[in-house]
């Protein structure tokens, strides 16, 4: 269950991981399931742990005083889940994470992936990594959601992630893409004509 963390490292820290650190890193994650629907983290708990899902898929969303849900990230097989503010600042989350389907995860908190990466420069430089790719992944988001149209973030999210089409309920494409299930079911239609 933990090789494909241990690909994971090896790939984005661009290095072999030795036997001996693969270990120490066993030691900070706990096999969890989750099934459909069940939360890793509900609005106003404090986060205490960052999944790297295994198998299944999670999604990170907050709900408006509507009602309405807005989810901000999905998280699949190889993708890490997780609140970095409320994590990082010990403070009450604005997210729920759930569970869309039956989920497999390894669980790490804060406290020890910090103590790993300082401990070991292989998790330091994924850590890196994962960071930056973070911080262009959002930046490109924010970007989308204020600049393109509705049919263009559709195309967009075709495009770079064509297996959500396939995954997820169209309501939740909707959300994600910041728009109604009928802007979402009208810009549908007309791509697959």
């Amino acid at each position: 269950m933990h090789d494909a963390l241990r690909a994971y490292i090896e790939k984005y820290a661009s290095e072999k991981i030795s036997d001996a650190d693969f270990e120490e890193v066993k030691k900070a994650f706990t096999f969890k399931r989750y099934k459909k629907g069940q939360f890793l983290l509900q609005e106003g708990e404090v986060s205490k742990y960052t999944a790297f899902v295994l198998k299944g898929s999670m999604r990170q969303y907050s709900v408006d005083a509507k009602g309405t849900e807005h989810i901000i990230h999905f998280g699949i097989e190889n993708w890490w889940v997780g609140d970095r503010e409320s994590s990082t600042m010990l403070t009450p989350s604005n997210y729920n994470i759930d569970a869309i389907e039956d989920t497999e995860v390894l669980l790490t908190t804060s406290e020890d992936l910090q103590q790993l990466t300082a401990a070991l420069p292989v998790i330091g430089k994924m850590v890196n990594t994962m960071n930056q790719r973070n911080f262009i992944a959002s930046q490109k988001r924010i970007h989308d959601a204020l600049s393109l149209t509705a049919e263009e973030r559709y195309l967009e999210l075709l495009k770079n992630h064509p297996d959500f089409l396939q995954r997820f309920p169209q309501t939740m494409l909707a959300s994600y893409l910041g728009i109604t299930a009928e802007t979402y079911s009208r810009i549908r239609k007309k791509a697959l004509k």
